[in-house]
């Protein structure tokens, strides 16, 4: 039970739906990944500005308790 042999005049046309399957699973494939991808630089963006803040504020935690440090930090 061979379509082409069951249905010979349309073995083309199943031929070329074959392909407009594959190219629309690489076209999917496609957007899946850039939106992964996306996605996982964005989270990664936000990680990077949360450590960061963490970082500025573990920095002024320090320098408010040391007293020499007090001294040489200006205020604005």
């Amino acid at each position: 039970m061979d379509f082409k042999t069951e249905f010979p005049d349309f073995a083309s046309v199943a031929e070329h739906v074959h392909r407009a399957h594959v190219e629309r699973s690489v076209y999917l494939a496609h957007i899946i990944s850039g939106f992964v991808a996306s996605a996982s630089r964005g989270v990664r963006r936000i990680a990077d500005s949360l450590g960061s803040g963490l970082a500025a504020e573990r920095d002024r935690r320090a320098i408010e308790a040391d007293a020499f440090l007090k001294r040489s930090v200006p205020r604005y």
